[in-house]
């Protein structure tokens, strides 16, 4: 809800245009699918188990400081793997085409606190069709932050830089409260709902199953090593839910990434929701490791074009996808990992304050289309 509406300038055809050349690059992605995407995928979960079970092996010395830094180095990077380029986009149905039991969006679980059900509805299903619309999308802000200049500042926002530190850092967790939407439901008669008690008991049993693993078991076996590899799994988790969060951070609020009000996708058209898509999302540039380790959401804005293509064929979709941000005169948001979290921290610390400057209203973009 910017004072100046970067996509003021396309026509209501131009737009529909837009959609139908980017439907094309999906059909041509889904087409050309097969036994390389699928060996691609195949191989990167083995490579993330057996890297698991080295480290974990590791620790079984961990009593030995070097021992300790590279059990530690390697459960980081392994678990990073298995949310990110596995497990996340896994859940997302791209690799459903496989028609492969064991990697499947309806049969896979994670390692996360978070029901890869739950998490599904609220990501993929709420995200995902109402990105970054306030009131309809929970990932903007989490519920905790205030995200755009003309929400209502309150006192309690001075704090959303200290929340969304402490959310970075228990990021896993603040991902199944969001589920759950705790915010609504801790009201006495919505805690009694059997839907939301169902809910909240999976969560709890999914969260007893995880720490009995990481925190219990493992540094059991490690015996002698059982406190240098409980401080180990705990700062492997540390390091996964802040890169996690760093990630998602810079993809969806730098400086330059829109935000929209519910009003804005009345009547929303395949073109408009991918031109929302492109406004709504940044990338990060870097090399092709970096890519991987963020599961490929570096690509962010051709993730939120498209959610189910495979992770692997991102890179080449975003050749593609920059050309048409090009071609209509669209801002492509994009910078190194630094800038971008740089960016994000930035207008965290600038919308916890009130606004200095009176608000401007955006023009009803509906309204501009209607007279285009």
């Amino acid at each position: 809800m910017t004072a100046i509406d970067p996509t003021a300038h396309l026509t209501a055809e131009q737009i529909e245009e837009l959609g139908r050349e980017l439907d094309a690059i999906r059909d041509e992605v889904i087409a050309s699918r097969g036994e390389q995407d699928a060996a691609y995928i195949r191989k990167v979960i083995s490579a993330q188990r057996k890297l698991e079970l080295v480290s974990r092996g590791v620790l079984l010395f961990s009593i030995f400081p070097p021992a300790w830094l590279l059990g530690t180095a390697g459960l980081s990077v392994a678990k990073i793997m298995d949310n990110m380029e596995i497990g996340h986009n896994i859940l997302h149905g791209q690799w459903d085409w496989m028609r492969d039991p064991k990697i499947h969006s309806t049969t896979w679980e994670w390692d996360h606190v978070s029901p890869a059900d739950q998490w599904k509805h609220s990501h993929n299903e709420l995200h995902h069709t109402y990105t970054n619309v306030i009131g309809k999308d929970n990932d903007l802000g989490y519920g905790i932050m205030r995200v755009d200049e003309d929400q209502k500042w309150h006192p309690f926002h001075l704090g959303q830089p200290l929340w969304n530190f402490i959310n970075a850092c228990f990021f896993e967790y603040g991902i199944a409260a969001y589920d759950l939407e705790l915010g609504k439901n801790l009201h006495k008669r919505r805690r009694k709902n059997p839907e939301f008690r169902a809910r909240a008991k999976a969560v709890g049993r999914k969260i007893r199953k995880q720490v009995l693993k990481d925190y219990v078991i493992h540094p059991l076996l490690s015996g002698p090593s059982f406190l240098p590899t409980l401080a180990a799994t705990f700062t492997a988790n540390l390091v996964r839910n802040i890169w996690s969060h760093s990630v998602i951070m810079c993809g969806h609020f730098p400086e330059g990434v829109q935000v929209f009000e519910r009003r804005s996708i009345k009547g929303e058209t395949r073109g408009q929701w991918y031109l929302r898509q492109m406004m709504g999302s940044a990338n990060i540039s870097g090399s092709k490791a970096m890519h991987f380790m963020t599961g490929n959401l570096s690509h962010q804005i051709e993730h939120h074009l498209f959610p189910d293509l495979p992770s692997n064929r991102y890179a080449e979709v975003a050749v593609k996808v920059r050309a048409l941000f090009e071609k209509y005169e669209l801002e492509y948001v994009t910078g190194p990992l630094p800038k971008q979290v740089f960016s994000a921290w930035r207008k965290v610390f600038r919308l916890s304050l009130p606004n200095k400057k009176p608000k401007v209203k955006t023009p009803d973009r509906e309204q501009e289309l209607v007279a285009a």
